[in-house]
């Protein structure tokens, strides 16, 4: 459970209707596999200790005397065990019949939920047999204890206080307003949901999306456990679709028509921390829910365990490629649009990029052109120039010819070594001294080029530079770091590289085609240095780290404001097979250095499109002083143990 991750299951046993001593001692051998699984959270379907679907069976007392019974058997077998259990079965009140939650941990029944909302249509008849249950709890007697009954019962864990459980059944999710949002209003940062869903055509795919949904719009973990194989066939088919939702994503997912034992690990951390940075999720106080307390008794014994639920190693990138392909037209979309609007505000018809070759520009001349095709303007009002100095390869020198040439805009080739060489003599720089002052010369002359051309032309500098630079400074301040508007700047490289593939795949042209998907071949360089038997000899990943880990820290430091530790942990998972564990160190200590140094440079970043939900601008989404100090976050890195 550290770093806020608690692993939960949903579990659907093979029940026989009415035989809840069979059905008992299925549900305790699922206990066993939670518990030797370290779960702590376990949901069962609705109803399984008797069987969703015994029908007028309810009205009889011996199946409700045994199902009690039973109940008492279940919470007896899960003491000294650490695993809290929510199990379904029929308890009578005051005269009533009830559909309800029991939840169980170590021994002791902590309350009894009773189901809200009872359906009473087509298949459903629910009210035949269990009355709705009352919102404000009461107190049954169970034992010489009393124990709280009601919908609005809150499950507190005292030694994990942001695990709050909240507990909704079946129908209770399908409704306008459902309990669980009051729940989570009230501070759950968890819902179980007992439920026995029957399977039509195209249910399952509501079904899926509603519980992820309700994840998102309650920004919870949800715990999905449906009623499957053994309940009565005679007019309906249940498969046990169980499901493990956090915050919109489906983390698991039981096979259907196979009765399954589920588990991932829910981030609770993660959902405070979301909650944390929305104004609109605003908490109501839980005046009207009683709370529950409990605690896990061994917590402190665990190891870090290691992580079962999906760590996507590219968190920028859609997985899917039918996805990846929506979202990159979408993408692209934004920045064309946003440009196209910056073009029509000043009455502009001319825009100038310096063209290298590489992927950041590629992309840049790409969205320009798209601006200017949904403007109607001729790109020939595109002025492309190319630069060559002393790193620049043959290689990206014919790339961005045949990039502005294929493309149809006004190239330009412009060398500075001889400015940049009467540079140097004028501030007394020796021309065999590669230094700092060497590399930013260069791209603070083309700055200024392209700033002159654009008063030539009447048009606008369109900055090239991406996100991942400007997480880490990676750029030359007052060169390549400023234009007039920046259309990659809250786009990561690895994106970028996924952008001009789409633009590649796309292309109607196979020589455009095949110029792109060079670029993407090509290693990422400023090319400020001279080249090695005519390659690029300075590689930027060789020197700053690996874009993929670069930006995998940025995505989980500004989307959710985890520790340094946390995102190691996340980044060993995500990278196993990539990267040893000393590497990925190595460069997220670089990252946070970096990132704290370098934050002066991003307080005064041209304008430019957010496209995701993480961005540099000073303006909006990163507002962080220039001069803040990295040493928190550094000796939180010094107490990871690399072994």
């Amino acid at each position: 459970m550290k770093h806020g991750f608690v692993k939960v299951a949903a579990a659907t046993p093979k029940i026989q209707v009415a035989r809840c001593n069979f059905n008992g001692d299925r549900i305790k051998e699922i206990i066993d596999i939670a518990e030797e699984n370290q779960v702590k959270v376990l949901v069962f379907p609705e109803l399984c200790i008797t069987g969703y679907t015994c029908g007028d069976l309810f009205l009889q007392d011996t199946l409700i005397n045994s199902a009690k019974e039973q109940l008492m058997i279940i919470v007896d077998y899960t003491k000294g065990l650490d695993v809290l259990v929510a199990v379904g079965l029929p308890i009578c009140k005051d005269g009533k019949l009830y559909n309800v939650a029991a939840v169980i941990q170590n021994g002791e029944l902590l309350g009894l939920v009773p189901k809200k909302n009872i359906p009473n249509y087509s298949e459903f008849y629910e009210a035949r047999h269990f009355s709705s249950g009352n919102m404000i709890p009461e107190y049954i007697t169970v034992r010489e204890k009393e124990v709280p009954f009601g919908t609005n019962i809150l499950f507190h864990c005292k030694n994990l206080p942001t695990l709050i459980i909240g507990i909704e059944i079946c129908e209770d999710l399908w409704v306008p307003n459902p309990p669980s949002v009051e729940h989570t209003l009230a501070g759950a940062s968890l819902i179980l949901n007992l439920s026995a869903s029957d399977e039509t055509t195209g249910k399952d795919i509501y079904r899926w999306d509603l519980v992820k949904n309700q994840s998102a719009r309650l920004v919870c973990g949800y715990i999905y456990a449906d009623a499957g194989e053994g309940e009565s066939t005679t007019d309906l088919v249940f498969a046990g679709h169980n499901l493990i939702a956090e915050n919109g994503t489906i983390l698991n997912q039981s096979k259907r028509f196979e009765n399954q034992f589920i588990a991932s690990e829910i981030d609770i951390q993660r959902l405070m921390n979301e909650r944390r940075r929305m104004s609109t999720f605003i908490p109501n106080g839980h005046e009207d829910h009683v709370v529950v307390e409990f605690q896990f008794t061994k917590i402190t014994e665990l190891p870090e365990m290691p992580l079962s639920r999906h760590i996507d190693k590219a968190p920028f990138v859609p997985g899917i490629k039918a996805d990846r392909d929506r979202r990159c037209e979408e993408i692209s979309n934004i920045q064309a649009y946003g440009l196209k609007k910056r073009l029509e505000h000043t009455g502009l018809k001319s825009a100038v990029i310096g063209l290298s070759g590489g992927l950041d520009s590629t992309l840049a001349l790409l969205i320009t052109c798209k601006a200017f095709d949904l403007l109607e303007l001729d790109r020939k009002g595109i002025i492309t120039v190319t630069m060559p100095c002393f790193g620049t390869t043959d290689r990206t020198y014919q790339n961005a010819l045949s990039l502005a040439k294929h493309l149809g805009t006004t190239l330009k080739e412009i060398s500075i070594k001889e400015a940049v060489t009467l540079h140097f003599e004028n501030i007394g720089h020796h021309m065999e001294v590669h230094d700092i002052t060497y590399e930013n010369s260069q791209a603070r002359e083309r700055t200024q080029i392209l700033m002159d051309i654009s008063n030539q032309y009447n048009g606008l500098v369109i900055g090239t530079g991406d996100m991942s630079e400007l997480a880490l400074g990676w750029a030359t301040y007052n060169g390549d770091h400023m234009s007039m508007y920046g259309v990659n700047t809250s786009v990561p490289k690895t994106l970028v590289r996924y952008l001009v593939s789409y633009f590649a795949e796309t292309a109607k042209e196979e020589s455009l085609k095949e110029v792109l998907l060079d670029v993407l071949d090509t290693p990422v360089s400023p090319e400020l240095l001279p080249p090695v038997d005519g390659k690029i000899s300075q590689k930027t990943e060789d020197l700053v780290g690996p874009y993929e880990l670069h930006d995998f820290f940025l995505y989980y430091i500004l989307r959710f404001g985890f520790t340094p530790s946390k995102i190691f942990r996340l980044a060993v998972a995500a990278f196993q097979n990539e990267y040893e564990k000393d590497i990925i160190y190595k460069w997220l200590t670089t990252f946070y250095r970096r990132f704290f140094s370098q934050q002066f440079k991003r307080s005064c970043l041209p304008d430019g499109p957010k496209v995701g939900s993480v961005a540099v601008s000073p303006r909006g989404d990163l507002r962080m002083p220039s001069d803040a100090s990295a040493a928190l976050w550094l000796e939180d890195l010094q107490k990871i143990n690399l072994e």
